[in-house]
């Protein structure tokens, strides 16, 4: 399994929100390049960025701050936020990110969605956001009639390198992740599950651990609270992992 140290960006700098509200923003780092060298430092095998104001302009929007990431790191770095046709994937997977998460259109132009994949299939990831298990959008501003596992299953054939699954519910709070929900989704289709939302501390990533059918897990506001160590987390991942192997 895989953590995914999150930065959020907002305004520039590395945020979190809760529940997806931007006026409910917490600044924990006015460098999100610093913040991470910081997470590759401590062993992290990717980093997860969200161009938060992206996701509401419906266009890359902090393309400074993640351009300054990509430079600034060598580890594999995945992007979504505002990524809505294929030009933008295009410059971002030739700007150096490894991999682009495409969510509202997976609702609003799945066509689109089914090219990329088509185009990009390992370099393309899923974003579906639910609340009360139906599919937001729009930076989590509208919330769609299909269901999370109707959405997945509707691009089980794409060949999508994985599926990030977030309970708005949970995001930022630090409430534990939604680890029925995910665990569901992860049932249902055989495109990798990454869970994400609610991570509250070094339990949680036991639990996810526990649980094979999910890939790996996003954490954010646990690490910059400090309820969790990311080299602790790391290795316990990695004491599971060899733990699975013996079983």
């Amino acid at each position: 399994m895989i953590i995914y140290p999150a930065i959020d960006l907002k305004d520039g700098k590395c945020v979190r929100l809760e529940q997806g509200d931007m006026n409910r923003a917490t600044i924990f780092n006015e460098s999100p390049a610093e913040q991470a060298r910081a997470f590759a430092h401590a062993g992290a095998e990717w980093i997860h960025i969200v161009d938060l104001n992206g996701a509401f302009a419906g266009r890359s929007v902090n393309t400074d701050a993640v351009t300054a990431i990509v430079d600034a790191v060598d580890i594999p770095v995945q992007l979504g936020g505002g990524i809505r046709d294929e030009e933008t994937i295009e410059f971002w997977l030739n700007r150096g990110v490894s991999r682009v998460i495409l969510g509202t259109v997976t609702v609003k132009n799945p066509s689109l969605v089914k090219r990329a994949c088509s185009r990009w299939s390992s370099r393309i990831v899923l974003g579906i956001d639910a609340i009360e298990g139906r599919a937001a959008v729009e930076g989590w501003a509208e919330v769609s009639n299909i269901t999370s596992e109707e959405l997945a299953k509707d691009f089980e054939e794409a060949g999508a390198a994985a599926i990030i699954y977030t309970d708005i519910s949970r995001d930022g709070l630090l409430k534990g992740p939604n680890i029925d929900s995910t665990m569901k989704l992860a049932k249902c289709v055989a495109t990798p599950i990454i869970a994400s939302g609610g991570i509250s501390g070094i339990e949680d990533i036991r639990r996810i651990c526990a649980s094979p059918p999910i890939s790996g897990v996003i954490v954010g506001r646990a690490l910059y609270d400090k309820k969790i160590v990311l080299e602790t987390a790391l290795e316990v991942v990695s004491q599971e992992a060899d733990g699975a192997k013996l079983a």
